[in-house]
């Protein structure tokens, strides 16, 4: 029940002597109103209700008290006393109570209303919060000591409302902040300095008169936590609706020094406690919408809210930390003059030499963050290239799934285990009714290896035939049967089990864009190969190829290609392999799997990279006939393969795909990045060919489109200049002349513009036509 004007008016006379006339004020948990005298006098009357602890009340009147005594007391509100000499008035009403305050009026008007916020301001509420906490250094209450879901130290709690915010890209940003609060933050908390704090310097809290800060309201908030706590509040509130939030809080920081020194340790958390305290926020707004509140102070600051946490995601938080320490005239983190050679040596000395590095300068990664990546330069990179990393760099439901379960057992197959289980039956639910039996493996390498292994012990034959510029994996068998590696450059050559059939490349094939029949004809490529097998008394093994063409040069299948080429195969009495290693998990948008955009449905297939979010986990899905003959009384073990920790990665995985809706995502976007490239195409005659699916997406640079001339120098000098402007791209096909585009699934549409936008800027830098 509230309480109505009337009976403010009746209890500020009654109990304080005070004539006056209340006006409803917006409050949080207490209630407020403004009194105004007919002399023009005003004060403030809060009510807070009977339930909360009358000692905190009394905590509240006693700071402002000691305040008063102190160089910042204009700075802050006075209690009145009521007839008996006390600040706090219990008042009934019916079964309820209220503690009454009436305090007096600050002038000046609120920070959210003041537009144009200068450099001087900043510094001026840096300065204020320093002096405020120097003049409370050392004081305690026992009641501030108390659990508050608004203290920055207690951020881990807010997780247990994420699941208020529906939309998944804001939860998920929420839960990944939340998560590096977990492992940034909470290993420091006992380490650092406590102090009784406001604990909410927020935009309607602070008040500005000519300029400068003139006056902080409300201790409601006041809770014994870390003192570094107080200020990331006020910088939280400072960065909102801003357009570079880190240069707004550095004079904050310098100024809050200055009056209260902070230590290194502090200022490198600043940036994780400005995240957790939105979280705080945002998970709180969420949880009061699920109650249909309808206290507008509830979600006064939602919307702002996410938009920086928006952009503290963009933000390395290297770069924020560095900016502090440089306010504060700390020993700084970054070196600029870094050249890596120590490094580049020892990896030289001690790493194999034939493992290469992306970039003319390489990029030293510190950090990642869903969709972006942070080096130790301090710079964000949109990540556009990672197709490992599935549904984003540290997925916080994805790490969290894999940190319990490796603190609670990992250990090898021959135990019974539920995590195994469980997760082969949410895999082949995915996947057609045949294909029901899984063998887990480390790496898509090793996968594509016992698939031929398997096909060849069913069938009892050994020829496999792959398609040309193919990559299926490091192992002996699977650089055997890729030609993109043993065609290439210290490559063995072709083995005489091993069969080539040409690429089904629209682009530059024999059968290009517009002719219906591509598919069939490509395909009776390999029915010559079959036939020729046939001659020899040779019948296939397998069939093999990547239901989209990554290494090949990221190309679509021709329509109506692997229906004709697996009739063929399986005419002649062979398996048919779909390497999903890079192409499935929604990938192509239009589909979970790759093959299901050509209709077919594979013997086995083989799975990689994106089933473990880069966690080393691999698998081949066979019927029940390839597993019941490859049960032959040889046992197959594999020591990590279908670990706990790994089935439950990849059941966190299925599970983030399926709630984030990342397949939906995927095709959406996927969408708006193809016609955005397209768009590009008819500007630039050096982009010869835009072609995908979804988030699986090339586009084929060419020194001429009527010659078809691969532009290789252009591509990469473009990569590089990409890499400038924070977008990590690379190449790949068999002339190295495609831009290959596979991001995390979490790549949102602002991404994909932001990224043809540079791309733009960079051809047109460039004068490619």
């Amino acid at each position: 029940m509230s309480l109505h004007p009337e009976t403010v008016q009746q209890i500020a006379k009654n109990h304080y002597q005070l004539d006056a006339v209340a006006t409803v004020l917006n409050g949080y948990e207490e209630q407020n109103f403004l009194l105004q005298t007919a002399g023009g006098g005003q004060y403030i009357f809060k009510a807070a209700p009977g339930n909360v602890n009358p000692a905190f009340i009394q905590a509240q009147v006693t700071v402002l008290q000691q305040l008063a005594q102190t160089p910042v007391r204009d700075y802050f509100q006075h209690c009145l006393l009521n007839g008996e000499g006390a600040a706090v008035t219990f008042y009934a009403q019916g079964d309820a109570g209220y503690y009454v305050r009436i305090l007096s009026f600050l002038e000046g008007h609120f920070w959210v209303e003041e537009k144009e916020k200068s450099p001087a301001l900043y510094e001026s509420l840096g300065r204020f919060l320093g002096a405020m906490d120097r003049a409370l250094e050392g004081q305690y209450y026992t009641a501030a000591e108390r659990t508050y879901e608004w203290d920055i130290s207690r951020a881990a709690d807010a997780e247990k409302n994420l699941h208020h915010i529906h939309d998944p890209e804001k939860r998920r940003i929420a839960a990944y902040f939340l998560l590096q609060f977990q492992t940034e933050v909470a290993p420091q908390l006992s380490s650092l300095r406590k102090a009784c704090i406001h604990n909410d310097a927020n935009d309607y809290n602070v008040l500005i008169q000519d300029g400068r800060v003139s006056g902080l309201i409300d201790f409601g908030d006041m809770v014994w936590s870390a003192l570094i706590n107080n200020l990331a509040v006020a910088c939280t509130y400072a960065m909102l609706h801003t357009d570079d939030p880190v240069a707004v809080a550095a004079p904050i920081v310098k100024a809050y020094h200055r009056q209260c020194p902070l230590t290194p340790a502090e200022t490198d958390l600043i940036y994780y406690l400005v995240a957790a305290r939105l979280c705080i926020s945002v998970t709180q707004s969420a949880e009061k919408a699920s109650h249909h509140s309808d206290n507008t102070h509830h979600f006064l600051t939602e919307q702002p809210a996410w938009t920086l946490l928006f952009q503290l995601l963009q933000t390395n938080p290297i770069k924020a930390a560095d900016a502090f320490r440089n306010a504060c005239g700390f020993n700084p983190l970054i070196d600029a003059n870094d050249d890596y050679a120590a490094l580049l040596s020892g990896r030289k000395a001690h790493i194999g030499r034939n493992l290469s590095i992306s970039y003319k300068k390489p990029l030293k990664i510190i950090k990642g963050a869903l969709q972006y990546l942070y080096d130790d330069k301090g710079h964000t990179f949109i990540d556009c290239v990672n197709n490992v990393s599935h549904v984003g760099h540290c997925h916080p439901v994805v790490v969290k799934a894999m940190q319990r379960q490796i603190a609670t057992l990992n250990t090898n197959t021959r135990y019974l285990n539920d995590a195994m289980m469980d997760y082969a039956k949410a895999l082949t639910a995915k996947l057609p009714s045949r294909l029901s039996v899984c063998y887990f493996t480390n790496s898509g390498s090793e996968a594509n290896d016992l698939a031929i292994r398997m096909a060849r012990h069913f069938t009892g034959n050994k020829d496999v035939i792959v398609l040309d510029h193919a990559y299926h994996g490091t192992s002996t068998l699977a650089i055997e049967m890729s030609p993109y590696k043993f065609d290439g450059k210290g490559g063995g050559g072709q083995q005489p089990y091993i069969h080539k059939a040409v690429s089904p490349d629209l682009y530059r094939g024999a059968w290009q864009y517009g002719d219906a029949d591509a598919g069939e004809k490509y395909a009776a490529a390999i029915l010559k190969l079959l036939h020729e097998l046939k001659q020899e008394h040779k019948g296939p093994a397998a069939f093999i190829c990547e239901t989209l063409l990554g290494v090949g040069g990221q190309i679509p299948l021709p329509e109506g290609y692997l229906e004709n080429v697996y009739a063929h195969i399986r005419a002649f009495g062979g398996l048919c392999i779909a390497d999903e290693v890079q192409v499935g998990f929604g990938r192509v948008g239009d589909a979970f799997w790759g093959f299901e955009l050509q209709g077919v449905e594979p013997d086995m297939v083989v799975l990689g990279k994106p089933i473990g979010n880069g966690h080393p986990l691999a698998a081949v899905v066979v019927t029940e006939a390839i597993a019941d003959a490859f049960n032959n009384g040889m046992e197959y073990f594999n020591t990590y393969g279908g670990n706990p920790v790994s089935m439950v990665t990849g059941q966190a995985v299925l599970k983030v795909i399926e709630e984030e809706a990342m397949q939906q995502h995927a095709q959406q976007v996927g969408a708006v990045l193809l016609e955005e490239l397209k768009a590009l195409m008819d500007k630039y005659e050096i982009i010869g060919d835009v072609r995908g699916h979804g988030l699986f997406v090339g586009a084929e640079f060419v020194k001429s489109r009527s010659t078809r001339e691969p532009a290789v120098t252009e591509i990469n000098h473009v990569v590089e200049q990409m890499k400038e402007r924070g977008f990590l791209l690379s190449t790949d096909g068999p002339l190295y002349n495609v831009l290959k585009i596979k991001p995390p699934l979490v790549f949102s549409e602002q991404n994909a513009r932001d990224m043809v936008a540079a791309l733009d800027a960079v051809l047109r830098a460039e004068a490619f036509g």
